[in-house]
């Protein structure tokens, strides 16, 4: 069968859309009907070919995909025709090496990735490996939960291992497409939120969503503030993309906390070494999350304490998206309706 599809064929190109050969579901795989994918910042960056490991090319991106099954291959029994699924960035992992096997599939060697080492949801159809598909929850709209398949449980395991617990201050570096989700789900589980970001209107944004400190990183400086207004944060997320974020997120952290990185910007990012020893500061990257975090995000989600802001556009609509998400005008996730 065909489907139409957005097409990553050279990196720094604008992406084609086209129809394109979408084959039979084959052992243990499902065959999806889209009807919504997020975009997500990861997109962008394959697009350019920006990080150290790079997608295949041509590339379908797109690893925020809800959608309907049509058709399943063999050996499929956990799944049936009419599910709605999710098409997450863990598009499979070999559920054998020690990762696997330690509940840690997210570090599996063998991994494949929805959008960047396989085709993703970026298309009217896609095929997805049964076992990791994501089971969305009744009632919930797929267009809402779309981001939650990325930018909620990423940012609700980045959370989980940061080691605050309830009442502790946590500090959200970036108030975009993963900040706004991240924000929610601090606040649901129970942490009092500093957010920054350069933007006033992502500010005011993180006002509206509970967040209980907000500091605009380009007028005031956000390690003094969070240092002299609550005594410095038990963790710091950064989520944005900017080397200085990283450096303001690890200095905000009081002795004894976390600093979680999330965010992928092409830097290294220096680290003080004696005030790392000396101060007891853990620094931790955090990539995702297993299908246990998945389920336990999109359960957030549908028990309505995190909603993902909004906004749709078509699939040829996709070069102005990554354009605006380039330049910062996105407020929230902009979403692809089928």
């Amino acid at each position: 069968m065909k489907a139409k599809a957005a097409i990553v064929n050279e990196f720094n190109q604008k992406l084609e859309v086209k129809e394109v050969k979408i084959g039979k579901p084959g052992l243990g795989e499902i065959l999806v009907k889209m009807e919504a994918c997020g975009v997500c910042h990861t997109d962008l960056h394959a697009s350019h070919g920006d990080w150290p490991i790079q997608p295949k090319l041509p590339l379908i991106p797109g690893h925020e995909g809800v959608g309907i099954v049509t058709e399943v291959g063999d050996g499929v029994t956990s799944i049936k025709i009419g599910d709605r699924v999710g098409i997450p960035w863990l598009f499979q992992a070999c559920g054998e090496c020690e990762f696997c096997l330690a509940g840690k599939e997210t570090l599996c060697m063998d991994q494949l990735n929805g959008g960047y080492s396989i085709d993703g949801a970026f298309s009217e159809y896609c095929i997805a490996a049964a076992d990791y598909v994501a089971r969305i929850p009744e009632g919930v709209d797929s267009v809402e939960i779309a981001p939650i398949l990325c930018a909620g449980v990423t940012t609700y395991k980045a959370l989980k291992v940061s080691g605050a617990q309830p009442g502790d201050w946590v500090a959200i570096y970036g108030i975009g497409g993963l900040g706004h989700v991240a924000l929610q789900y601090a606040k649901a589980m129970g942490f009092k939120v500093v957010a920054v970001d350069i933007h006033d209107d992502k500010l005011t944004l993180a006002k509206e969503l509970g967040a209980d400190l907000t500091v605009n990183g380009q007028k005031t400086d956000p390690v003094e503030k969070i240092k002299n207004e609550v005594g410095g944060v038990q963790a710091s997320i950064s989520v944005a993309v900017t080397k200085v974020a990283f450096e303001q997120a690890y200095h905000s952290v009081k002795r004894g906390g976390s600093v979680v990185l999330v965010g992928l910007p092409n830097d290294d990012i220096p680290i003080p070494i004696f005030d790392t020893v000396l101060n007891g500061v853990s620094v931790k990257g955090s990539i995702v999350g297993t299908r246990k975090d998945m389920q336990e995000a999109l359960q957030f989600a549908a028990d309505g304490k995190v909603k993902a802001i909004v906004s749709t556009a078509k699939l040829e609509d996709i070069n102005e998206v990554l354009a605006d998400m380039e330049q910062g005008k996105i407020n929230g996730r902009v979403v692809l309706a089928f």
